[in-house]
């Protein structure tokens, strides 16, 4: 191996990388920042201006792109006619190239970053002869990764290199590109530009123990462009994180962010099993703990204010997977310590500033959609019209509705639910899951049967849940309409004396 191209922005191990190999005779020629860090540390280096015969121009934008570069990156060495071409162009070839790419990702997220210095952080030359040297990997070895010197390094000393390593090299290039390309056209482009492709930068954060089961292998991978989420958590204490377990706190986060008072959710298998809001961070989870403790044991609550030692103390007696907050005191931190086992995370950003789409996978492909809201739109009444607090509660409900797995019903009580049906192939069948758990609930507590609240993610497309739900008691329906039925079901509705709000916004959940 006799000439190596260089040029980095990232140099962290660049000098104990070559070093070793200058000595065994490698020549160097690099571009501008970085052939002066070469020198400086004592490397010979000389200028690609001396292998151009031009000098750098367009304050540096134009460096390597000249053929006396791409041709020494591109000649097949196993081609007769392409080292012939070389030779008669009086061109040498490259054995290496080492490079990265200008920190686009560092300005994107930068908040004062202007969108001139978003243009002059995008990279033209770097993800070119990087590329030119993989497509060449028979021919180059292309080294994108700082952390693939050391390996790399023994295997050339070696003369261990072999094949598959100079592919795999090549491979990380073109996953390098992709990425770097996809954050340039997810920062710049907005949903009006109407793009044909979907370019999303995702890059691994770690590999899972293992996925929804045991038997399935499972990587998480994070957007650096969404700062308000999961993977900005910072994890205080615990087992490490599952794939289950990062369902859970996500389902979680998005419904408690929703609450404009205090307020806790508990998650048990990507479904809300209780949540409450109230005057304090403390009545929201005894509201919570309240609603269903058979289904919250061993699942996951999140809060949307700070914990402290009281909310900690009320949970002592209960076993989780996990807790997630804005953040904890130091008093509180220490307390749950005790608990070894339990994750306990904080998030400080709860509010999404910018993932405004939801994307789920499909076999060959993917379903891009905007996420679900919830609009403050009039709502139309039937018979009488609910006071502020009974409202309040009515939002509130909408809300857990719309994080519950379709066909869902929740019925809610005072800002907190009493009754969850989720993920049932009729809305009957949900209608009598919520109606179960709500008698096992008012066999503990006193529940004032006219401010009981049953809301509905979808509107009933017969009159026989309203005929159920009479039989309870229920004074208040919550639902879409929408239905070619919805007259029978208000008649339903007006002749057993029940209150039926319609939102007229359906929230479906797969």
């Amino acid at each position: 191996m006799k000439r190596a191209l260089i040029s980095t922005s990232d140099k962290s191990g660049l000098v104990e990388f070559l070093k070793p190999l200058c000595e065994k005779g490698l020549r160097l020629v690099s571009t501008g920042g970085t052939l002066e860090f070469l020198k400086k540390n004592n490397l010979p280096a000389i200028n690609v201006s001396e292998v151009t015969k031009f000098p750098e121009v367009l304050d540096g934008r134009v460096k390597t792109l000249h053929p006396a570069v791409y041709m020494g990156l591109l000649a097949d060495k196993r081609n007769p006619s392409h080292m012939q071409q070389l030779s008669d162009h009086q061109v040498e070839a490259f054995d290496m190239v080492i490079g990265n790419l200008y920190p686009f990702e560092k300005t994107a997220l930068n908040e004062n970053a202007s969108f001139e210095d978003l243009i002059e952080n995008i990279d033209i030359g770097g993800p070119s002869f990087l590329r030119a040297a993989a497509k060449n990997y028979h021919s180059v070895i292309v080294v994108s990764d700082p952390d693939d010197y050391a390996w790399v390094q023994k295997k050339i000393l070696a003369n261990e290199l072999t094949e598959a390593d100079r592919k795999k090299l090549a491979l990380k290039v073109f996953s390098l590109t992709s990425y770097y390309d996809a954050l340039i056209v997810q920062k710049l482009s907005s949903a009006s530009d109407d793009l044909k492709y979907m370019n999303i930068p995702l890059k691994k954060k770690s590999e899972l123990r293992y996925g929804e089961n045991a038997h399935q292998k499972a990587t998480w991978y994070e957007n650096p462009l969404f700062n308000s989420s999961l993977s900005q958590v910072h994890i205080h204490q615990g087992k490490e994180l599952s794939y289950n377990n990062l369902l859970d706190l996500d389902a979680a986060v998005g419904l408690v962010q929703q609450f404009n008072k205090p307020g806790s959710v508990a998650v048990k298998h990507n479904n809300p099993c209780g949540a409450a809001m109230g005057e304090s961070l403390l009545q929201a989870l005894q509201k919570t703990i309240e609603s269903d403790p058979k289904s919250i044991f061993g699942g996951i609550i999140a809060f949307n204010r700070e914990v402290d030692v009281s909310v900690c103390e009320a949970l002592k007696d209960l076993f989780l997977e996990c807790l997630i907050a804005p953040s904890f005191t130091a008093e509180a931190l220490s307390l749950l310590s005790n608990k070894k086992n339990l994750r306990v995370l904080s998030l400080p950003n709860y509010k999404s500033t910018g993932n405004t789409l939801s994307m789920k996978s499909l076999s060959g492909g993917m379903l891009v959609q905007d996420s679900d809201r919830f609009p403050e739109i009039e709502w139309t009444y039937f018979k009488q019209k609910p006071d502020a607090a009974l409202c309040e509660t009515m939002k509130f409900g909408e809300k857990v509705a719309g994080f519950l797995k379709s066909n869902s019903i929740a019925i809610v009580y005072q800002n907190q639910t009493i009754g969850l049906g989720m993920g049932q192939v009729n809305r009957v069948d949900a209608v009598q899951q919520a109606v179960v758990r709500m008698n096992e609930f008012k066999t503990k507590h006193s529940v004032k049967m006219a401010q009981v609240i049953l809301v509905s993610d979808a509107f009933f497309p017969f009159a026989d849940s309203v005929e159920l739900i009479a039989q309870t008691g229920i004074q208040w329906i919550v639902q879409p309409g929408g239905s070619n039925r919805d007259q029978s079901v208000f008649e339903a509705a007006e002749k057993n004396n029940i209150n039926m709000v319609v939102t007229q916004t359906r929230h479906f959940k797969h």
